[in-house]
């Protein structure tokens, strides 16, 4: 179901610093982040069945990233919610204005939660087509540390406070200094700590809740085994050098990878 906890504007190193987890079928073909053959511009993981990302990055410093939110049905005839990050990157339209544009289309899709940014402006925005039958929300994110698991940004759930808890601790290790991607994401994004069940939020089955509850997912279920299958950290300097770490499961094997590149002067704005 995915999870992300990311600072924004709020660190005198990194305008962005981004923790993410990828939670799918083992079993679905996936790409591991790289930059795409068919669209140089964007650097990413993707989905070889829908063709989609959770998150990336284009060169020009514009970030998209997404989680579900928790239903209890999903309709299989709803477009990819992978689509929606890169419709953003694609655009080249402010957060606002992308936003915007998506509350004629918002309904074709299962429930999401889209954080759209454009760095060069400083621009970040929260969308989710959640509460159903509502209009979707839009709302600029403000300045801050922020965890997106797969209700409303910033709800209180288990995995959310536990992974902001152990953010503060570990980033307080380090100061106004660098954060180490590598050693953050090995010591925050493999816990396997399950909430209590009188904390689930009770939307759906209490056996897949329960198993869903910690930040680090496996679970084997009667279409394969489903769980956590890349673990990421973006980071984008005031210097505008971005950094895309990536530990993630590859043919049942664990392996990791970083790509390093500049957003060009002209589109960065310290």
């Amino acid at each position: 179901m995915c999870i992300a906890l990311f600072l924004w504007q709020a660190h005198p190193v990194y305008p962005f610093f981004l923790l993410n987890n990828r939670d799918e079928y083992h079993n679905r073909p996936t790409k591991p982040v790289a930059w795409w053959e068919d669209c140089e511009d964007i650097l990413g993981g993707r989905d070889e069945i829908a063709m989609g990302t959770w998150l990336a990055c284009s060169r020009d410093g514009r970030v998209a990233f997404l989680t579900n939110v928790l239903e209890l049905h999903t309709l299989p005839e709803a477009k990819s919610r992978g689509d929606l990050p890169l419709l953003f990157l694609r655009s080249g339209k402010h957060p606002l204005e992308f936003a915007e544009g998506l509350k004629t289309e918002a309904h074709y899709y299962n429930g999401f939660n889209l954080i759209v940014a454009d760095i060069s402006t400083k621009s970040m925005v929260y969308i989710s087509n959640r509460p159903k039958g509502q209009p979707i929300t839009i709302l600029e994110v403000p300045s801050g540390l922020h965890v997106l698991s797969n209700d409303k940004l910033d709800s209180p759930w288990h995995k959310a406070k536990r992974l902001e808890s152990s953010f503060k601790e570990e980033v307080a290790k380090y100061g106004k200094e660098e954060i180490p991607a590598k050693e953050v994401v090995e010591n925050l994004m493999k816990d396997r700590v399950k909430a209590e069940k009188s904390l689930l939020p009770h939307i759906c089955s209490p056996d897949w809740e329960y198993n869903l509850s910690y930040i680090f997912v496996e679970v084997d279920t009667p279409l394969g085994l489903y769980g956590t299958r890349s673990s990421a950290a973006l980071s984008i300097r005031s210097s505008g050098e971005v950094s895309f770490y990536e530990h993630y499961l590859d043919d049942n094997k664990w392996k990791e990878h970083v790509t390093d590149f500049y957003i060009p002067p002209r589109k960065f704005i310290n």
